[in-house]
């Protein structure tokens, strides 16, 4: 039992560094990676927690929060790719700036 509770300590640890490097992060790509870590890290105290209750409808809801976690991540890149940070509530950004037209013969 005391294995359990180390690793769940662990696991916590890992979720409070993932948590500050998503608020300090230098860049947006590290945001969403420090993000996706501490939704990871969550599918693991779920699946820990369902195994020293004795539950093992937790690895379910584990798995299904996975997969949502996967998704949004998904998501959550490809909003970015299309649109800069600063202009994504603003404007959609555009096909071609004004240089690529001057030089289209």
């Amino acid at each position: 039992m005391t294995m359990f509770a180390v690793a769940a300590t662990a696991i916590v640890i890992a979720m409070v560094l993932a948590l500050i490097r998503a608020i300090a992060g230098p860049s947006l790509y590290d945001r969403v990676l420090a993000g996706n870590s501490f939704g990871t890290k969550t599918v693991l105290l779920i699946g820990l927690m369902g195994f020293l209750t004795g539950r093992p409808d937790f690895l379910d809801i584990a798995l299904l929060y996975a997969l949502i976690n996967f998704t949004g991540t998904l998501a959550i890149l490809r909003f970015f790719s299309y649109r800069t940070p600063s202009r994504a509530l603003a404007e959609p950004s555009p096909k071609t700036t004004p240089s690529q037209k001057e030089g289209a013969v």
